[in-house]
């Protein structure tokens, strides 16, 4: 498995599923100490070729860290959390105890939108707007409008958009890269992102826009920045 400071390549073809999940730490000091424990533990085991990559992002109030996963399939990935989570689990725990886990939500990736003038260039932010729909329908809608707004208007300083459509229908995740906290910022007060929210909200089955659904009581959008990657099976 290699080690990278690269953010995942999240178009890779052979990535059939996405596992994004939170871990609530219990104090922000330890937000890089659990992250760093992830991928250790990763690191530390055999892993099935089935699991293709593994990210881990810090959150920018220190309450939690971002785990973003790229599978082949469903079935794999359940097959080790029945035979080899508990023990990679029980190992962290005894490191940082108090960790908290609401959940992992199974996405596909949808759809992307890549700003082509800035080719290489890696994001410094990583923003996840999660939108909470009524249905496969309204996901692909909102999905559709999200990238159709992004293709009409050039939005300085966005240099990818990814749209993730959770596998049970109940929400859509925007995976944001930015170049910066000063163009996500801009881009916050800007007309751009009035426009985009004016035509989020007519999508009909969109309901909210909260942080994660994983993260209850958690408003608007959450900032990131990555701590560290592994990559398991090369892209192909």
């Amino acid at each position: 498995m290699i080690s990278t400071p690269a953010h995942p390549d999240i178009r890779r073809p052979d990535a059939g599923t996405v596992l994004v999940s939170p871990w609530i730490v219990p104090a922000p000091d330890l937000q890089r100490r659990a992250a760093d424990a992830v991928l250790d533990t990763w690191e530390r085991q055999q892993r099935p070729a089935a699991m293709l990559s593994l990210s881990a992002f810090l959150s920018g109030d220190g309450s939690h860290v971002l785990n973003y996963a790229q599978w082949t399939d469903d079935d794999a990935h359940r097959e080790w959390v029945r035979h080899r989570r508990p023990a990679a689990i029980d190992r962290i725990d005894e490191l940082i105890p108090g960790i908290r886990r609401p959940g992992v939500t199974r996405y596909a990736r949808y759809g992307s939108y890549v700003f082509q003038g800035t080719p290489g260039r890696r994001p410094g932010l990583l923003v996840t707007p999660t939108f909470t729909t009524t249905g496969p329908a309204a996901q692909r809608a909102l999905a559709d409008t999200v990238l159709a707004a992004l293709e009409r208007e050039e939005v300085p300083g966005l240099l990818g958009a990814h749209l993730h459509l959770s596998k049970g229908g109940g929400s859509v995740l925007n995976y944001a890269e930015w170049e910066d906290d000063g163009a996500w910022r801009d881009f916050a007060a800007s007309g751009a992102a009035d426009r985009l929210r004016a035509a989020i909200g007519a999508v009909e089955g969109v309901t909210a826009s909260t942080a994660a659904p994983e993260l209850p009581g958690r408003a608007g959008v959450t900032h990131y920045r990555l701590h560290g990657s592994l990559v398991n099976v090369p892209a192909p």
